[in-house]
C-alpha cells in the first residue's frame, strides 16, 4: 500500500521512545511532527528523531493541516483533554492507554470522536501482535478445550517509589491499576472472551494511589480469572490461560521478544507434563498496530479492537479500584 497517514505527536514523553522506529518504519506511517509546549523541547525532539516540523504547543500541530493523526502520550489526566481537542480539529488519533481515568468519560469521549468523524484507538500494542491471532485461533477451534481460568501478572519494580514520578501522583491519574492493570484486565477480558460481573481486589496504597494490587474477577458463568499488578515487585509480564483439556503459557504477554514464543502444555500421567513451544518471530507489534489503525482510517470504519473495548475495560477498572478502597466484592 503506498498511502500513508501522516502522523504528529503531542508531547517529548520518554514513552515517545518505544514509538520512533514503528512510526518511521511501518508501511503505513508518515512521521511529519513532533510538538511540546517548550518550542526548544520540541526543536530537539525532532532533530534527534529526523522528524521534519517542531511545534512549540499541542494547539499549533492540531492546526497543522499536514497532520492526518495525533499520537497522545501525555499523562493520564490529559488524555481527555487533549483527545477531544485533536477531535475538534478533524485529526484522527492514538491515545496512550488508559484511554481515559474512568469509563463515564471514556464512554462520553468515544461518543464525541464518532460525533466528529475521527477513528480513535487506544495504544495497547499485544492485540495487534500476529502471535495473540494465532493463541486466538487456538482457542477458538478447541484446542486446549474450554477456556476455564486466566491468571496473569504486570508488575515492575518502580524503585523508592518517588512522589516526583508521574505514576505516582493521583491528580494525574497515577498508580498501578491505570498504569499496568489496565493490561492485565484487559487481556483476562480478551482470553476470557466475556465480561465479568464481580470483581474483589486488595492494594497497597502509597501516596493516595494504589502501588500494588492482587484481584480476583467473576464471570457469570462461575469461571475466575486472577492478576497481579503494581510497582513493588519485580517485572514479572506473563499470563497463563487455562483449558478444560491443556495450558498455554505466554512469556513476555505484553511486550514480546523477538521469538514471540507461547508453550502449550499438556499432562502426563498424574504429574508429568509435555511442553510445546510455538513461536511467532520477526514481527514488530506496534509496526502492526500503527498499520491497523491506518487501515482503519483509510477504510473509513472504526479500527479493531474498537474503541469500546477501552470503556469495557475501564468499567471494570472502576470496579477493582472501588473493591480496593471498600475491601469487598464489588458488581461491575
Amino acid at each position: 500500500m503506498s498511502k500513508k497517514l501522516r502522523w504528529g505527536i503531542l508531547g517529548v514523553a520518554g514513552i515517545n521512545d518505544r514509538l520512533m522506529w514503528p512510526l518511521q518504519n511501518a508501511r503505513t506511517a508518515d512521521l511529519r511532527a513532533i510538538a511540546s509546549r517548550s518550542l526548544d523541547k520540541a526543536k530537539a525532539s525532532a532533530a534527534k528523531n529526523r522528524i521534519p516540523k517542531a511545534h512549540g504547543s499541542y494547539e499549533a500541530l492540531l492546526a497543522d493541516p499536514e497532520i492526518d493523526a495525533v499520537y497522545i502520550p501525555l499523562p493520564n489526566h490529559m488524555h481527555d483533554e487533549w483527545t477531544r481537542k485533536a477531535a475538534d480539529a478533524g485529526k484522527h488519533i492514538l491515545c496512550e492507554k488508559p484511554m481515559t481515568c474512568d469509563a463515564p468519560s471514556a464512554a462520553a469521549l468515544v461518543a464525541h470522536c464518532r460525533a466528529k468523524g475521527v477513528r480513535l484507538m487506544d495504544g495497547f500494542m499485544w492485540p495487534h501482535h500476529p502471535r495473540t491471532h494465532k493463541i486466538r485461533k487456538l482457542l477458538d477451534s478447541g484446542a486446549i478445550g474450554d477456556v476455564k481460568k486466566v491468571v496473569t501478572a504486570f508488575t515492575f519494580n518502580l524503585t523508592g517509589l518517588p512522589t516526583s514520578n508521574i505514576r505516582m501522583q493521583p491528580e494525574a491519574g497515577g498508580g498501578g491499576l491505570l498504569d499496568v492493570g489496565c493490561y492485565t484486565t484487559y487481556a483476562i477480558r480478551w482470553w476470557m472472551k466475556a465480561e465479568p460481573v464481580r470483581v474483589w481486589a486488595h492494594a497497597e496504597f502509597v501516596n493516595k494511589v494504589d502501588v500494588a494490587m492482587s484481584g480476583v474477577l467473576t464471570f457469570a458463568d462461575g469461571r475466575t480469572a486472577h492478576f497481579d499488578c503494581g510497582f513493588t515487585h519485580p517485572l514479572r509480564t506473563w499470563l497463563e490461560i487455562v483449558g478444560t483439556e491443556k495450558t498455554i503459557r505466554i512469556p513476555n504477554m505484553w511486550i514480546p521478544d523477538e521469538n514471540a514464543a507461547f508453550h502449550i502444555c499438556s499432562q502426563e500421567g498424574d504429574f508429568g507434563e509435555s511442553v510445546e513451544l510455538v513461536e511467532t518471530p520477526g514481527e514488530n507489534q506496534m509496526v502492526h498496530m500503527l498499520d491497523d489503525f491506518a487501515h482503519a482510517v483509510f477504510e473509513n470504519r472504526d479500527p479493531f479492537p474498537n474503541p469500546d473495548e477501552a470503556v469495557k475495560t475501564l468499567k471494570v477498572l472502576d470496579a477493582l479500584a472501588k473493591s480496593a478502597r471498600t475491601e469487598k466484592e464489588v458488581e461491575v
